[in-house]
């Protein structure tokens, strides 16, 4: 069994993280950290864990992680993993990040978007951690950045048009919908019943902190770089994302070539399933690690519309956190995770 540690369990990617590991057929979760609920049992702060654990939340001391664990998933804050992450790799602990201190490559974009990075000398190693793109790199890798939810739905809408060629990269315009989970398990007025409820907004707007990592990887598809526009909206539902990408295809490009280039690009993918008949709905991936994916090419504006769903907690965090940290112990991808989407 490998023994892992996840720092920061509290919040609801900690929650998923658990959910997923505690079905995990190669895994032992040995050690959980809440520096604000130190001391508290799990199965009392999270009854919905009762009888899967029987585990109290410690301090996060990258000591006694380093010691009890051979890979740590790292759920905190942003600013706060690259606190620890340093000190855990120095004693041959491997981490998924879960945060965003890793996943931008340059630190002055960095400081930028967050703040002055503390440990820029990782930032080239770091793995960015969607295995569509680098699954032979997370293999070797010890310390991947799990990527964002939003950039994850985006991403991979638009993937396989850029390799192909068959868009105008900087046509391209993401809107997408996330449930409210997504902003965390921190008390807000903002995110009340009473706020949330019967309402639908958008927020952020073109400033959101995932801009920079969805462009990031676009531009590295593209092989030039790449500006988006991305609006980010609340929908008053608990967990899941779904992202419209538009964008003009070259001309020329048909219907078929979209089709195709779909096709070949996740033929192999376990976690990518094409709708190519009907647009997926997010009921349809609840609680799963799969990202849907339909499209359409509308030839009378010559553009190509991608509908991408996910689960923003699963596949756009713990899930795919679980994937990543499957390749890099050598299990197969799908361990522990191979559980049908909940639905209704």
């Amino acid at each position: 069994m490998i023994r892992v540690a996840v720092a920061g369990a509290s919040g609801y990617t900690g929650f998923e993280l658990l959910r997923i590991l505690s079905a995990h057929p190669a895994v032992s979760v040995s050690t959980i950290t809440s520096r604000q609920q130190k001391g508290v049992r799990l199965d009392d702060f999270y009854p919905a864990l009762r009888r899967h654990y029987d585990l109290v939340f410690e301090d996060t001391d990258p000591e006694k992680l380093a010691s009890s664990a051979e890979l740590v998933f790292t759920a905190m804050p942003h600013q706060a993993s690259m606190e620890i992450i340093p000190e855990l790799l120095a004693r041959g602990v491997k981490v998924v990040d879960l945060s965003a201190d890793y996943r931008l490559k340059d630190a002055e974009v960095y400081r930028e978007w967050y703040s002055a990075h503390k440990t820029p000398e990782l930032l080239g190693e770091a793995v960015y951690g969607l295995p569509e793109l680098y699954r032979e790199k997370i293999r070797t890798a010890r310390l991947v950045a799990n990527p964002g939810c939003y950039p994850t739905s985006v991403i991979l809408a638009t993937a396989p048009l850029l390799s192909h060629g068959l868009i105008e990269p900087d046509t391209i315009i993401a809107d997408s919908k996330s449930g409210v989970s997504g902003a965390g398990r921190g008390a807000s007025v903002a995110l009340l019943y009473s706020e949330v409820n019967d309402g639908f907004k958008a927020y952020k707007v073109a400033e959101h902190r995932h801009t920079p990592e969805i462009e990031q990887e676009l531009s590295l598809l593209a092989r030039k770089p790449v500006t988006i526009s991305f609006t980010p909206h609340l929908v008053p539902m608990s967990r899941g994302i779904l992202s419209t990408v538009y964008s003009s295809v070259r001309p020329g490009v048909s219907k078929e070539e979209i089709d195709r280039a779909f096709r070949d690009f996740y033929r192999e993918e376990h976690f990518v399933r094409l709708c190519a008949e009907n647009l997926p709905v997010t009921l349809q991936v609840r609680g799963s690690n799969f990202c849907d994916l339909g499209w359409k090419f509308d030839p009378r504006t010559g553009r190509c519309i991608v509908v991408s769903v996910i689960d923003n907690l699963t596949r756009g965090a713990s899930g795919q956190a679980v994937c990543n940290m499957n390749l890099m112990s050598g299990l197969p991808e799908e361990s522990g995770l191979q559980g049908a989407p909940w639905q209704p």
